[in-house]
């Protein structure tokens, strides 16, 4: 495999590992809310989370730099694109103005 295939493999597994650390703080939260212990679910999240996005880091780099940033900036192409994914729909914001205080 040639190094440009490599570095677009790079790119696509850190996007896969972005897509899986932010999806699943986005169902963390979701979920945190209604949860009957919030805490325990959080720190597990954010534990498991970060054990699968280093681990996925260190596999995809194999000692190589240029593999680790293909893989950093896929992992930053995935933050992009869960947040706009998971943004709430925007609501129509009409300007009310406030009542005038002077006297």
């Amino acid at each position: 495999m040639n190094d440009s295939l490599r570095l677009v493999f790079a790119l696509a597994a850190g996007t896969l590992l972005g897509a899986i650390f932010f999806g699943g703080l986005w169902w963390t939260v979701r979920r945190g809310v209604s949860y009957k212990w919030p805490a325990l679910l959080f720190l597990g999240s954010v534990l498991v989370r970060t054990c699968i996005v280093l681990f996925g880091f260190y596999a995809i780099a194999t000692g190589n730099w240029e593999r680790l940033l293909a893989a950093l900036l896929g992992f930053i192409i995935a933050r992009i694109l869960v947040t706009r994914l998971t943004r709430p729909a925007q609501q129509s914001h009409r300007v009310i103005a406030e009542p005038s205080h002077a006297s």
